[in-house]
């Protein structure tokens, strides 16, 4: 209650202020002192607002604990004689009165009587949904995420995120300063990461519910649900949005939004070249249908068709997705989840296909078994600005703009400190943004804060109010049992071992290390001073390799893989 008094007393104290400013006459002091009336009553106006959310979250947390209290009593109150089928008639009578309460469906009710047991039963979870540090969404998600957890398994997930004095407690930004679906991502990864064992069972389990779903909507509309693999969707998602970023320009009205849709509709209904099958929607003959050639994109029917698309005149979409993966998880020595681009944990065995399939789309971004840090990028390509963009990538994950989580294959890779004023080219000065924010940047008054190799900006608002940057939080991988009893250690100048291929200046040649260990000559030279792509000695702004064939093993793989054998 102490909590809940403090935020209305502080709304109060706003409120009374908010009258005070209302009773001065600027008008009278000039056109200065109008600015800045409207300049404080609008930071009233975010002071207020930053109470209000307070308030909600205490509010639910009162509402959670009375739920599930009701719920007890009424349980605690029924004879422990009773029969199954009248102690269900006991939980449905229960669920009826908060549902009347609270006017939910009972359906509503149920998971919200669940839910609520559930985060009352976490303490620390409990006290900080009761002191408005985060929002009821978070607590719910803590909740859900550990579920399918044995109970001291959820209570170390707990401890990890919200027990300041945990060993190798959560870094990064607090639960309740990160948007819902980045804190959930960042759960579930560690959940992953800590507990593999059940990720291959649950993700094929979850595969052969695999299913499409169609639902009509008003006004002619309807959509359609794929539920499918993680990587599947998520190629699915970045092919289109490739082919609908090609469509735009000068004479395309339609938004990246609408596009994709249309995009979808081309590629599913149509043949490869862009011109639609023939045949009619019902597959019919005769049946008096639309064809398919008339009414579908790209399609050379009657010509009308406002959505139409010509997928024959889009060039072939390269759309790169990165997938991290534990360098002893490729080698198959463990099984911890690897991370793709856009998505979020996924099973080590599937992170092992998407390499061994050699998928075009996908780049693999190895970790450091020491430390965690990123340690190469494979690409095909030559071109040095291509990787340090797949650097960002990896770097930032999704937009750096506070709350948006938009995926990095749809990003600008932007310069923080503009290159007319003096920034340089390197990844400490460059980071993601969506094109929506990326204009946003250039046209108002949000400034990045400096970014780091491993660490995104933050951002200041025109108010002065500060965001944090929120990284992804790298973790050293887990190693193979018995690792770390060999006498061999891996660590060290383990890319020493490697013969040279060229020259003596080669990379092989050098110690592969962690990007921890240095800082990227780019960050110090502008884009003319870097090193000119495609030479056999030369290395990227990482200290990356700029060649590296995607279909062999790197020093730092081959002599873990000698290692592992022996």
């Amino acid at each position: 209650m102490e909590g809940l008094q403090a935020s209305v007393a502080g709304l109060d104290a706003l409120f009374l202020e908010d009258a005070d400013l209302d009773r001065a006459d600027p008008d009278a002091e000039g056109e200065a002192a109008v600015v800045d009336l409207l300049k404080r009553k609008s930071e009233v106006r975010l002071q207020r607002l930053a109470l209000w959310k307070q308030l909600a979250a205490q509010a639910a947390a009162g509402m959670a604990a009375d739920a599930a209290e009701f719920a007890e009593f009424q349980e605690a109150m029924t004879p422990p004689e009773v029969t199954g089928s009248e102690g269900a008639f006991v939980e449905m009578s229960t669920t009826a009165e908060i549902a009347g309460v609270l006017t939910l469906s009972p359906g509503a009710a149920s998971a919200f009587i669940s839910q609520s047991r559930k985060v009352c039963a976490m303490p620390p979870v409990a006290a900080a949904l009761s002191a408005g540090l985060m929002s009821w969404r978070h607590a719910v998600i803590v909740a859900d995420e550990a579920d399918c957890l044995a109970p001291e398994s959820a209570e170390a997930l707990v401890t990890h995120f919200f027990d300041p004095d945990a060993p190798n407690r959560a870094r990064g930004s607090a639960p309740g300063d990160l948007v819902p679906h980045l804190f959930r991502r960042k759960v579930r990864t560690w959940r992953e990461r800590t507990y593999p064992q059940t990720v291959q069972e649950r993700h094929a389990k979850c595969v052969a519910d695999r299913r499409m779903e169609y639902r009509p909507d008003a006004d002619g509309m309807a959509s359609i649900t794929l539920i499918l693999s993680g990587d599947t969707a998520c190629a699915i998602w970045n092919k289109t949005t490739a082919i609908a970023r090609g469509l735009q320009g000068p004479g395309e009205t339609r938004t990246l939004t609408q596009l994709r849709p249309d995009t979808a509709a081309a590629l599913l209904l149509g043949a490869h070249t862009g011109t639609a099958a023939a045949g009619r929607l019902d597959g019919g003959e005769g049946s008096g249908g639309v064809s398919v050639v008339d009414s579908l994109p790209g399609a050379s029917g009657n010509g009308s068709d406002p959505y139409a698309i010509d997928l024959s005149k889009v060039p072939a979409p390269k759309a790169d997705v990165l997938v991290t993966i534990p360098l002893f998880t490729l080698l198959g020595a463990t099984d911890e989840p690897a991370d793709l681009d856009g998505y979020g944990p996924i099973p080590a065995a599937m992170a092992r296909k998407l390499v061994a399939d050699g998928a075009a789309s996908f780049y693999r971004v190895l970790v450091d078994p020491r430390d965690g840090a990123p340690l190469e990028i494979g690409r095909t390509s030559y071109r040095l600005s291509e990787a340090m963009k797949r650097w960002i990538r990896m770097r930032d994950g999704h937009c750096t703009f506070p709350g948006c989580t938009n995926p990095s294959t749809d990003n600008d890779t932007d310069h923080l400190t503009a290159w007319q004023h003096d920034g340089t080219t390197g990844v400490s000065n460059l980071a993601q943004l969506c094109p929506k924010h990326h204009r946003l940047k250039h046209n108002s008054g949000w400034t990045p804060t400096p970014a780091s190799t491993t660490k995104p900006p933050g951002w200041t608002s025109p108010t002065g109010r500060h965001y944090p940057g929120q990284h992804p939080d790298p973790r050293p991988p887990h190693l193979p049992p018995g690792l770390l009893e060999q006498k061999q250690p891996v660590t060290g100048d383990i890319g020493a071992a490697e013969p040279p291929h060229a020259a003596s200046h080669t990379a092989a040649d050098r110690p592969l290390k962690s990007v921890r260990d240095r800082e990227p000559a780019s960050d110090h030279a502008p884009a003319r001073d870097v090193v000119a792509a495609g030479e056999s000695g030369a290395t990227g702004e990482l200290g990356v390799p700029a060649i590296n064939r995607p279909d062999e093993l790197s020093p730092l793989e081959r002599t873990l893989t000698d290692h592992l054998a022996a």
